[in-house]
């Protein structure tokens, strides 16, 4: 069974409208009064949803609560979050064609911050342990994604490799079949895609998986293809904007939980990740312009106050 997480309202937003009618209008009910909804009764809801109590507790399940009480829980709990209420009545998505770049660069800022806020919100931080743990000790890490979710893929690739963990990031279609064939138990395979569709991203870690590796979906879509064949979920938020459709914005979202994922990593595996960075850094090192003003302070902090004291005015 897979492991799921992610924010409760960003979620009905994105999956309700694909939910079967009785359990939509159960989602649609919540997001149109929230605070309503954390104080209903399990048949109060499904009374104003049109339907029956016995639904109302498979809807709950459905989004990984036991029961209609936790989920009412959850509701509460987002619903007193001010920056939610914010965003729902003082921020719009739109950006005019006549807008200023102060008025588009505050929607962007807003819109980003929201998101990343909320898929901080909605992360199961032991899910992600689960996932640092399965790639510190894996004998190999392949990835896949494609478009901006490739971007996201490839940045994730070359922070895990600076650490020695042995990554590799497959964009090409056949390339990441090939290899998820070679995975086994021990091994993680990561898929990333924001509508969870991708069919060259399905196809690989559904091969993974068969072949025993540790499979795990990023998606915004935590009911999603990708999503039923990975063993964990981690869901992503997203806010668009005009211009800015939703796989684009998903970057940002999708860059936080993997930069978790890594610092995760990172922590488990301390030693051998100080070394790697030390030795890393000093390789690159005389690529380097020297920075002439740290050089002049450091040469300053270190003349001794008689070299001070014996220095005339226009020396100094």
């Amino acid at each position: 069974m897979s492991v799921v997480s992610g924010g409760l309202m960003e979620r009905l937003k994105t999956e309700g409208p694909g939910l079967p009618d009785a359990l939509a209008r159960i989602a649609e009910q919540i997001l149109a009064d929230p605070e309503a909804a954390a104080h209903a009764s399990i048949v109060d809801l499904a009374e104003r949803a049109g339907t029956s109590t016995a639904t109302v507790t498979r809807f709950s399940r459905m989004f990984g609560f036991r029961g209609y009480a936790n989920l009412r829980v959850a509701v509460a709990t987002e619903t007193g979050r001010a920056e939610q209420a914010r965003w729902e009545t003082d921020i719009s998505g739109d950006i005019a064609p006549g807008d200023s770049l102060d008025r588009a660069l505050n929607v962007i800022a807003t819109a980003d911050t929201r998101a990343i806020q909320a898929t901080a919100a909605g992360l199961d931080l032991s899910a992600v342990d689960t996932v640092a743990a399965a790639i510190a000790g894996a004998g190999r890490v392949e990835i896949f994604g494609l478009g901006s979710s490739g971007t996201a893929g490839h940045e994730m690739a070359f922070r895990l490799e600076r650490i020695r963990i042995p990554v590799w990031y497959r964009p090409d279609a056949h390339r990441a079949l090939t290899n998820a064939a070679l995975l086994g138990a021990g091994d993680v395979a990561i898929g990333l895609s924001h509508s969870g569709r991708t069919r060259e991203v399905i196809e690989a870690l559904a091969e993974a998986g068969d072949h025993g590796a540790t499979t795990v979906a990023i998606t915004s879509f935590g009911r999603s293809p990708l999503a039923e064949v990975a063993d964990v979920v981690l869901t992503t938020t997203v806010h668009e904007t005009t211009f800015r459709l939703a796989a684009l914005s998903a970057l940002h979202s999708q860059l936080v939980v993997l930069d978790l994922i890594y610092v995760a990593v990172a922590q488990k595996t301390f030693d051998r990740t100080a070394e790697a960075l030390e030795v890393t850094v000093r390789a690159v090192d005389a690529h380097r312009l020297p920075d002439t003003a740290k050089r002049r302070g450091a040469v300053a902090r270190a003349e001794s106050p008689v070299q001070k004291k014996g220095k005339t005015r226009d020396d100094q």
